[in-house]
């Protein structure tokens, strides 16, 4: 568990998965994230992956909470990797991402997640390096990333079909542990 001002990160439970489904499967959330919702057994097979990810020791995703009023907010965490077109340097690499119910947007509270996930991320996997990917249309996002110290790198960027062309190609963002160092 993480624990920053505003929020609680936890290992996601079972229980998570119908509040996820309800809050984080909209047409507004999903709407960079592949452009629609998601059939409710394949959302049910990201959270099943994430899971094993977590019984694993792999990166995996918190359940954010609301420390004020123990409201569930999002999810926030590490992955990696392994979208076939990604470039094979980064391919199987350790990822950062979020994603936040639509009320929560705004407040800082995935600035704050995400700040606190980078370092759990250099912390526990020892890793030189971490990435993040979104789309240019995806303005909140790559605004955050930039946030958090990621070097854009447009050398690595790659077209995703499974996305709509709004939101290609993807772009990358990497930063490394010491420049993250040299944040803190």
């Amino acid at each position: 568990m993480i624990e920053t001002p505003r929020l609680i990160l936890r290992p996601q439970e079972p229980q998570d998965l119908a509040w996820q489904l309800a809050a984080l499967n909209t047409p507004a959330v999903m709407r960079f994230l592949g452009g629609a919702p998601r059939p409710p057994e394949a959302f049910a097979a990201g959270f099943e992956r994430n899971a094993r990810a977590w019984q694993t020791g792999e990166p995996a995703f918190f359940t954010v909470i609301l420390r004020e009023t123990d409201e569930l907010i999002g999810k926030c965490g590490l992955s990696r990797i392994s979208e076939s077109r990604a470039p094979d340097s980064i391919r199987g690499a350790i990822q950062v991402g979020w994603t936040l119910a639509e009320p929560f947007w705004g407040k800082g509270y995935a600035l704050e997640a995400a700040l606190a996930v980078v370092a759990h991320g250099f912390a526990t996997f020892g890793v030189p390096e971490l990435w993040a990917q979104t789309s240019d249309s995806n303005a909140a996002s790559t605004a955050l990333m930039v946030r958090l110290g990621m070097e854009r790198r447009s050398d690595l960027f790659y077209r995703d079909p499974d996305y709509p062309p709004a939101d290609n190609p993807t772009t990358v963002y990497r930063i490394g542990r010491e420049e993250w160092a040299a944040q803190e």
